[in-house]
């Protein structure tokens, strides 16, 4: 039986067009390559499984190719791109701060940078987790950061650049990668389920990318783990299941609840709700994500602001359409105050309880407020009707 490869190794970009979601930092990577203008430190930063290691490869990779493209990419059949390839390169060093943060690990490092290279034009040294390093370690490091061989190029990649010193960062060219865009998470997952021969639902794809917080290789592993658990059949009632993740189909119904005043059925949702297995916490803080959705779907300019599939778009644009913006809201504003007093509360479910039933009576208190001279007979009659 072959070994399995996770998703984030066997589809790891290998050139710059391949990379998700940082088209601003692949493009200016390639433009400084085609120019001859390639910095000697470069610090890469940003969230965890955005690309920066593997840009970092890349770079490695094409700038000592002998057969490059006309896009500035690596041909990937030269000595040195095979290489490379086969972990065999002795041009590119890799070391990892967060084992290797001594004094001595980085004079061994320095050490190494003045033998000159036998093949190739440069020697490329990526030190991953950088900010890792001890404050020794980065003082040992400093001179040889600034004044490098003409050969050598470092490239440092960081998740906490406001922990490295400010000496190192003035002597690199600092690239900030972003948290990747939902749309392009799910459009790479649905491309790897396509190459793999998974069948996927669009809205499952997406939750799972939603998951992800920007992060592609947590995406993957999500992907992963979801595909062996549905046998290559990936659904949204599958992923949501997997997850954990509360449907969508809840919190229309609460919200239909909500508006027409009906306490009982929001309660005994909720109850279903925990019965499920899910924290009070949970549930109030995406409640608050769905009101906000509902009053981005308000306006059409707005609209691209929600991070979910089509299907699930339309559904907050109907819904939306039948909320006012005054109850939006203030049930919002309601559901903030439930979330900050949840974790001091003594009886937690009562404050998500109590949140609940405040909503449900919006609508009474909406309309009290809109009588012209709030009569007592009209006051009456509203408190009959409620």
């Amino acid at each position: 039986m072959e070994n399995f490869i996770v998703s984030a190794r066997k589809y790891r970009p290998a050139t710059f067009e391949t990379v998700v979601g940082q088209h601003h930092i692949t493009g200016t990577l390639k433009n400084a390559i085609k120019n001859n203008q390639l910095a000697q430190a470069f610090l890469f930063c940003g969230p965890r499984g955005v690309g920066k290691t593997t840009c970092a490869r890349i770079l490695a990779k094409t700038i000592n190719c002998t057969n490059l493209t006309e896009d500035q990419e690596a041909c990937g059949t030269c000595d040195s791109c095979v290489s490379f390839q086969t972990g065999h390169s002795f041009n590119f060093h890799e070391l990892d701060a967060a084992s290797n943060n001594s004094v001595d690990d980085i004079r061994s490092l320095i050490e190494q940078v003045r033998i000159p290279p036998q093949a190739g034009k440069y020697k490329i040294y990526i030190i991953d987790e950088v900010h890792m390093l001890s404050a020794n370690a980065f003082n040992a490091f400093l001179k040889t950061l600034e004044e490098p061989p003409s050969y050598a190029i470092f490239i440092l990649a960081t998740t906490e650049k406001h922990k490295i010193l400010p000496t190192i960062l003035s002597r690199c060219q600092i690239f900030d990668f972003n948290r990747i865009q939902v749309d392009d998470i799910s459009g790479h997952l649905n491309k790897i389920a396509q190459r793999e021969n998974i069948s996927v639902e669009a809205d499952g794809l997406h939750i799972i990318a939603q998951k992800a917080d920007g992060g592609l290789r947590d995406a993957l592993s999500m992907f992963d783990q979801i595909v062996s658990y549905t046998n290559k059949n990936l659904t949204y009632k599958s992923v949501i299941d997997n997850l954990n993740i509360l449907d969508y189909d809840y919190y229309f119904k609460l919200t239909q609840n909500l508006t027409s005043g009906d306490v009982s059925n929001a309660l005994v949702l909720f109850d279903e709700i925990l019965n499920n297995g899910f924290d009070g916490n949970n549930f109030i803080n995406g409640l608050a994500s769905h009101l906000r959705n509902l009053l981005v779907a308000k306006d059409p300019q707005t609209t691209k602001l929600l991070e979910v599939s089509e299907n699930i778009k339309q559904k907050y644009i109907t819904q939306s359409q039948q909320t006012p913006v005054s109850f939006i809201l203030t049930a919002l504003n309601l559901a903030n105050q439930c979330d900050l007093n949840y974790k001091n509360s003594k009886n937690q479910r009562l404050q998500v309880e109590l949140a609940l039933i405040k909503m449900c009576h919006i609508p009474s208190v909406l309309q009290l407020a809109q009588l012209p001279n709030n009569s007592a007979t009209d006051i009456d009659q509203i408190k009959k009707k409620n």
